[in-house]
């Protein structure tokens, strides 16, 4: 994970077992690319590449392996959804290697199986993303296929229908799962009446009401050069580079038709119950936290690592678990997103210990925010983060989707430089500080997923 800490790109899973030919490849990704001991920063190079169409991507060059990565994104993801059209994103993220130009879904899935590519599209709330990975002795025929998908793409009905069958099942199973479940109601709970708040997967109606003409719609209006980020890592040059991002990117409206999504307000200590029949309960909670680029992100982001993020260096572990055995996992993560930010976690544990686990946890957030970490804990949490840092950069792909991060952020790359002296920083003072807001307990947006013995939809608890 990136200091973005990303959502989970939900999408449906959909690799063909003949895409095992790509372990190769795979192999060849999770070999360390760059000697890490002195730091990422110190041990590639991040070019800036301007295509001769006037496309910026991001370049790390690496020849040691014939693979190349590629990753970009277009702004613009669920939150872009036509109201009663929910999951139309998420829908086109399964269609994009579908058919495209004159190649239909099995001849088109037949050709990515012959070259090896590794094609894949992903979707959140603010973007819309690709992925994409080839050997370099097939990477001419492998942009190819990713050029007719981007600009192409068939949607043809047996297709779309087969998919759709596919979303619908995947809802199914959804709605049978506790944790999805939570956290689904937890979104339209603290993000009411907000685009956030809308099923991102979509409903049975929605998914049934969206046609071939739905997902040329949101495709015309999402994919843009405006809202484009790209980066490549592994083996390709920047002239090379250049050439394939116009090859797949320079035939795009220049501008995106986004619809404006306003500032999102989070609906502050509510609590709602959903009955469901269960072996245990599971919990989302979470509140407001500071955006990424607020001078308090970086003391909130080590405030977070050990109280919940730490896992069993976490005191969310140690008082949850270790103590009082109420869970087997309990969590908290920082999620920055384009219109609001979130600290958010979960638990889950038997029924009857459920309110018990959140009573912990609000005891655990009012202690932090009254007190603040003791000396070792900032000292730990410090130590971790700056050194797993250099973790997050020993393949392709993880560089890949470190920098797409930064570039969605709008960092620059020298931010990798900074970014260990950035946690370094952060003071005691800052933490006791930052933790009496971020920390709050009172601001908790709680949803719970049983038949726990605890307050009734509606009430506070």
């Amino acid at each position: 994970m990136f200091d973005f800490l990303t959502p989970a790109r939900s999408r449906l899973a959909r690799f063909s077992t003949a895409r095992a030919t790509m372990s190769a490849v795979a192999l060849a990704l999770v070999i360390p690319l760059f000697s890490l001991t002195s730091g990422p920063a110190n041990a590639m190079q991040i070019q800036s590449v301007k295509s001769p169409g006037g496309i910026e991507a991001w370049l790390v060059e690496e020849h040691g392996n014939p693979v190349m990565a590629l990753r970009f994104s277009f702004e613009g993801g669920s939150a872009q959804d036509p109201a009663g059209k929910e999951g139309v994103a998420n829908f086109l993220t399964a269609m994009l290697d579908e058919g495209a130009g004159d190649l239909k879904s099995g001849d088109f899935q037949e050709r990515m199986e012959e070259i090896a590519v590794r094609m894949s599209y992903d979707d959140t709330r603010d973007g819309f993303y690709g992925n994409f990975e080839t050997l370099t002795v097939h990477r001419e025929k492998a942009v190819e296929l990713l050029r007719l998908a981007v600009n192409a793409p068939r949607f043809d009905a047996d297709a779309v229908d087969r998919i759709r069958k596919q979303l619908l099942a995947n809802l199914v199973y959804a709605a049978r799962d506790p944790e999805k479940v939570s956290a689904k109601e937890w979104s339209a709970l603290a993000f009411a009446g907000h685009a956030y708040g809308r099923p991102a997967q979509g409903t049975e109606a929605s998914l049934q009401s969206i046609s071939g003409d739905d997902l040329r719609v949101f495709h015309k209006r999402t994919f843009a050069k405006s809202n484009l980020k790209v980066v490549a890592v592994g083996d390709i040059t920047a002239a090379e580079l250049g050439k394939l991002v116009d090859a797949v990117f320079g035939n795009l409206p220049a501008e995106a038709d986004l619809v404006p999504v306003p500032a999102a307000k989070l609906a502050a200590g509510t609590q709602k119950l959903i009955e469901m029949d269960v072996p245990q309960s599971v919990a989302t909670f979470g509140s407001t936290a500071m955006a990424r680029k607020h001078p308090d992100f970086m003391t909130g982001f080590v405030l977070n690592q050990l109280v919940g993020g730490g896992g069993f260096a976490s005191r969310l572990m140690e008082e949850v678990r270790e103590k009082r055995g109420l869970a087997y996992s309990v969590y908290s993560y920082l999620l920055p997103m384009r219109k609001t930010s979130l600290l958010s976690g979960g638990v889950a544990t038997k029924s009857e210990a459920i309110d018990e686990s959140l009573q912990v946890i609000r005891s655990e957030f009012k202690r932090i925010a009254d007190e603040g970490p003791s000396e070792t804990e900032l000292a730990n949490a410090k130590g971790y983060l700056t050194g797993s840092y250099a973790l997050r950069f020993d393949s392709n792909s993880k560089i890949a989707s470190q920098l797409l991060g930064l570039m969605e952020e709008g960092f620059g790359p020298d931010y990798i430089d900074k970014r260990n002296s950035l946690v370094e920083a952060v003071t005691m003072e800052d933490c006791k500080r930052v933790a009496k807001t971020l920390f709050n307990e009172q601001n908790l947006i709680i949803t719970v997923v049983g038949r726990p013995p605890i307050a009734k939809a509606g009430d506070k608890g």
